[in-house]
């Protein structure tokens, strides 16, 4: 099984506050010969639940490669943070951990959110100067969850303390292999119950409000779409957010993100993020 964290560049790494929260920095690169017209944001990219930022290991290189730098986080009790009681945490609590990140930077980052991320970026778009939102199949909002709702054949209740890790089974998955599986399986951890019972319309519960007037900088919503009713969810979400849209008709919810398609998504990112930013490339000067 290939472990994909132990292929990134090397990094920094920070304790970030009370909660300790691991936070990853790869400065991005660029050809030695070779200088950029437009300053670059940095990039903030935040895991969804269950996971960390060893999430986004495929991702990362491309970023990097492109010029961009990239900071991922993990929130408390995620990855390497310091481990906390999984029971007690909120969702509030994860907002509070983003909020305390993004007061390390000097400048308005690019925040890119996959799936409980992708609702907790959004909700911190509402007050957060940000320098642009993408969100990856992200858990949807009680807007979006009232207009197309989930059968509720298909919506289960959250009555445990703590989300047990997922059960993956090999070659379960259209777009991920049995190493892809493996890779998080190694990693998947348990989750906050009480965020569930707060975000996820899923699981029960009503959904995260989320004021798409209030957000007013540049949106990407890309949907892993498997049906006509997850389309238009994610046509939703773009619409409320103002945003771009791409739905990935026949990719999973975490094939995305370490599935054989993920390029297709690293693609999507790097095309809008140049055409907010444009990158071109010219000769250094010399003597």
């Amino acid at each position: 099984m290939t472990d994909y964290t132990r292929l990134l560049p090397e990094h920094e790494v920070k304790k970030i506050g009370e909660h300790d929260l691991h936070l990853e920095i790869f400065e991005g690169t660029l050809p030695h010969d070779a200088v950029t017209a437009i300053k670059k944001p940095p990039l903030l990219f935040l895991h969804g639940a269950y996971t960390g930022s060893w999430m986004w290991s495929k991702y990362i290189p491309h970023f990097v490669q492109h010029g961009w730098t990239c900071y991922v986080m993990n929130l408390r009790s995620h990855y390497k943070s310091r481990v906390m009681d999984m029971t007690k945490i909120t969702f509030d609590d994860y907002l509070e951990d983003i909020h305390e990140v993004l007061a390390e930077f000097n400048e308005p980052p690019v925040l890119i959110g996959f799936s409980m991320g992708g609702i907790l970026s959004q909700k911190i778009a509402e007050t957060a100067n940000l320098a642009g939102l993408a969100i990856i199949d992200a858990s949807i909002s009680k807007e979006v969850h009232d207009a197309v709702p989930y059968p509720e054949k298909d919506r289960e209740n959250v009555s445990d303390i703590i989300m047990p890790a997922p059960v993956r089974q090999e070659l379960a998955s259209i777009d991920e292999t049995a190493e892809d599986i493996a890779f998080q399986r190694k990693y998947l951890q348990t989750e906050s119950a009480k965020a569930f019972a707060t975000f996820s319309v899923l699981r029960g519960a009503d959904g995260v409000s989320i004021n798409g007037d209030l957000i007013h900088c540049p949106s990407l919503v890309i949907k892993a779409v498997s049906c006509e009713d997850e389309d238009q969810r994610g046509q939703l979400t773009a619409k409320q957010l103002g945003a771009s849209y791409a739905g990935l008709w026949d990719t999973t919810h975490t094939g995305l993100l370490v599935g054989q398609r993920y390029m297709e998504p690293v693609e999507l990112i790097l095309e809008w993020l140049n055409r907010q930013y444009p990158f071109e490339l010219t000769e250094k000067l010399t003597k």
